[in-house]
Parts: structure tokens; C-alpha cells; sequence
């Protein structure tokens, strides 16, 4: 695919996860940032969300916050990126960084980021989504998951050509090429959604 210019970012708000998280988030966010990639995120302050601005503002990157209300009244907002865009819910939060993000990447994380994921994958089957999915599995975070998806293609509730939905690295120096070669996808792919 062509040359992208906006990612989506799901991860992790936890602070009490393993260094090595936060190191691979650090260096993927690297990455984007030297190939002028703006980021969309989900606006928190801890954990990988937090990892993720602090390399951004080093680097003298670009990142826009997406928070709904009740967050940003919880003082759950990261004060240090310059665009925050507050919504109203949970699902506009998801929508709007959905709708601004030619591609996707989940970094690990818990139940939100997971489910993050799977309704992207589920937009995508639809055609509502047609960008990359990459996901990032640091340390086989996502083997599990990864084995289920794959449980869904052999028992036929989802067809083999869904596999092409989503791509997997296992380090952040993957990223770019993952972007690059991940399998085209259209609007079309809603033809094919149902298994008969």
C-alpha cells in the first residue's frame, strides 16, 4: 500500500507491567514518529499510553488524544500532548480513532485494548474498515488470541480469506514493512462477510 500518514494506537494504561512492554511501545513509537506518522491514541497518561507520548514529545512527534468525558473529569487525560479531543462515549472514542487511522497497531493490553481489536477486525470484515491491522506481539502476548482466531477460520465462523485481515510482528522494527505489505483490502469484503 501507499505511504500512510496517520496510525491508531490501542494498548495498554497499566504502569505495573513488564519493562519490556514499555520498551517495545518506546521503539515502535520511535519508528512512526521518523516516518512522520501522526498518532491517534486513546488520551491516558499511564502505562504504554503514557510510554507512547513521552517518546512523541521527545522526538518532537505528532499524537491527537481521543477521551470521553468522564475520563478527562477522572483526570485520566496525559496534560503533555498538544491535541486532545474529548467525546461523549466509549464508542465514539473508538469510532473517531477508527474513522482518522489509515492503519492500526494493538500493543499489548488488557480487556479495552483486546476488545479494541476485535471490533476493528469486525469492522474490517464488514469493509466499514479497509487499513492495516498489525498486531504487535511482544513476548507472544497475543499467542493465545492469536490460536483462537485461528480455531474461528478452521471451524468456518470465519472464512480462510479473513486471515488476510490482520498481520502479526513480533518485534517493533517490523512495523513499516508489516504496513507496507499488509494484504489489500476494500468495501467489497462485506460480498464475502456471512460463512455459508
Amino acid at each position: 500500500m501507499s505511504e500512510i500518514t496517520t496510525v491508531g494506537i490501542y494498548c495498554a494504561s497499566s504502569p505495573r507491567i513488564d519493562k519490556d512492554y514499555f520498551k517495545a511501545a518506546d521503539e515502535l513509537t520511535g519508528i512512526l514518529v521518523r516516518n512522520k506518522i501522526t498518532i491517534y491514541f486513546g488520551g491516558g497518561k499511564h502505562g504504554l499510553m503514557g510510554q507512547i507520548v513521552t517518546r512523541v514529545n521527545k522526538d518532537n512527534g505528532k499524537i491527537i488524544g481521543v477521551i470521553p468525558g468522564f475520563m478527562k473529569d477522572e483526570n485520566w487525560h496525559h496534560e503533555g500532548i498538544k491535541k486532545l479531543i474529548v467525546v461523549d462515549t466509549m464508542h465514539e472514542r473508538k469510532e473517531t480513532i477508527l474513522n482518522q487511522s489509515e492503519a492500526l497497531i494493538a500493543f499489548p493490553g488488557g480487556c479495552g485494548t483486546v476488545e479494541e481489536l476485535m471490533e476493528a477486525i469486525t469492522w474490517k470484515q464488514l469493509g466499514l474498515y479497509t487499513g492495516p491491522i498489525i498486531i504487535l506481539n511482544t513476548k507472544g502476548y497475543y499467542n493465545l488470541l492469536l490460536t483462537f482466531l485461528e480455531r474461528m477460520i478452521n471451524e468456518n465462523f470465519l472464512r480462510k480469506v479473513h486471515r488476510n485481515m490482520w498481520s502479526v510482528i513480533e518485534t517493533p522494527s517490523e512495523i513499516m514493512r508489516a504496513i507496507r505489505e499488509s494484504p489489500p483490502w476494500s468495501v467489497e469484503a462485506r460480498n464475502f462477510a456471512a460463512v455459508k
